[in-house]
């Protein structure tokens, strides 16, 4: 976007000049690049993530505190996206405030290492959570402009997918340190700046090469009609945020596994690591899926992913090894599929604001569903994974709703 005031400065191009063409090389460019930036981000902070519920144990913090932790920060992360999102599109300043939101997220991660209780980790925790908020609605509203050339589904799926490969190599590194280190977590968390300083050198390089990302897309602006939201957004919304309430996150999953003696220390971090593997790979399977059959793809995926949780909480070494896969895949939709659908929805001036909007709710979905679980896993286990099929479950009609609505409206 434009970081001169301007923030659609084709609108005022001469007639022709708006319908010209660009090679689709150049978007497919500019969405390499931001995977690239997003492994380097992915193998830093989800690093870190993949062991911060056994190292928040480790300082002293139960089951209730860690899965508070963890929800808050998801709650505070998505939500300053309410913030960031329209910000970004009411100033068109979105490479400053997604860089802002980069430096701050990868400059606290090395800093869990000087952590001396686990009220400080939680603060560092989530600082990291907001770091990722301001840069994530900018970041992808600027995708979506290339998106818009190549497919939002493959634009998407392919970002997504170099994502979770980051976030597949961070938790293994992370676990070879602890093996070496004879379980360092703070050795392993300050090795993890060296992809951090990584990630905001290619941050640099995109910003140079790619200053105005919205000239990759060749159509003249789609515009919004109305400072609203479509219906189908919000009912959108109700669903992914259903899903959101129903997912554990990895943590106290990964508490579970070391509390219960399922899952040795090392391994947990791998276990991590597959998941976010098989995210990555279903990211670019599902993303192009999803540019040939649209929102009907979430049902059967909705559906399997579901399973989660009876494996992961209820299971041995290797249910819950499936139960991990099934999460990873799940992980790998929502944060490709999903947003790929709400670009879809709105105009180009406020997709920032979508994203911002969409990923507020559901993280405020999220961090409800995680204190009820954290307050059910002090009870019972199958109270929580009955909590979690419920809520993954009930999705599935409004999905149904939402793909209807948006096919009457001619959207889909």
């Amino acid at each position: 976007m434009s970081q001169t005031g301007a923030k659609h400065p084709r609108r005022n191009s001469p007639a022709g000049s708006v319908g010209r063409r660009r090679p689709t090389s150049a978007p497919l460019r500019f969405v390499l690049m931001v995977g690239v930036m997003s492994f380097f981000a992915d193998f830093t902070y989800e690093g870190s993530r993949s062991v911060i519920g056994p190292y928040l144990g480790l300082l002293g913090a139960g089951a209730l505190a860690i899965s508070m932790v963890t929800g808050a920060g998801e709650l505070l992360g998505y939500g300053i996206r309410l913030l960031s999102g329209p910000g970004a599109d009411r100033s068109g300043r979105y490479w400053p405030i997604a860089i802002a939101g980069y430096v701050l997220q990868m400059s606290v991660v090395p800093l869990l290492a000087l952590a001396g209780s686990w009220e400080v980790a939680a603060a560092l925790i989530l600082l990291e959570r907001v770091g990722k908020a301001i840069r994530n609605p900018p970041r992808d509203a600027m995708l979506a402009h290339a998106a818009s050339e190549i497919g939002y589904g493959w634009a998407f799926g392919v970002h997504e997918a170099l994502d979770q490969f980051g976030a597949t190599f961070g938790p293994l590194f992370v676990a070879i340190v602890l093996l070496i280190g004879h379980r360092d977590y703070k050795v392993a968390f300050a090795l993890l700046a060296v992809p951090a300083v990584i990630e905001l050198s290619f941050l640099a390089v995109a910003r140079l090469s790619y200053p105005h990302p919205e000239h990759l897309e060749s159509s003249a602006p789609k515009l919004s009609t109305s400072d609203r939201m479509p219906r189908v957004f919000w009912l959108y919304l109700l669903a992914a945020a259903l899903v959101a309430a129903g997912f554990a996150d990895f943590p106290l999953i990964a508490y579970h596994f070391e509390k219960s003696r399922i899952v040795s220390t090392e391994l947990v971090p791998v276990f991590y690591a597959v998941a976010m593997a098989v995210g990555g790979a279903g990211s670019l399977v599902f993303g192009r899926l999803f540019d040939r059959f649209g929102m009907r793809l979430l049902l059967p995926l909705t559906l399997l992913s579901s399973l989660y949780a009876p494996l992961a909480f209820l299971g041995g070494f290797w249910l819950s090894f499936a139960g991990v896969v099934l999460w990873g895949l799940g992980s790998g939709v929502q944060e490709s599929i999903i947003p790929a659908a709400v670009a879809r929805m709105v105009g180009q001036d406020r997709r920032a604001s979508a994203f911002g909007i969409f990923t507020g709710g559901y993280g405020v979905a999220w961090f409800l569903g995680s204190t009820v679980i954290g307050l059910l896993f002090g009870i019972s286990l199958p109270l929580v994974v009955l909590f979690s099929l419920i809520a993954e479950l009930a999705a599935l009609p409004v999905f149904v709703a939402a793909r209807r609505l948006q096919a009457a409206t001619n959207q889909d």
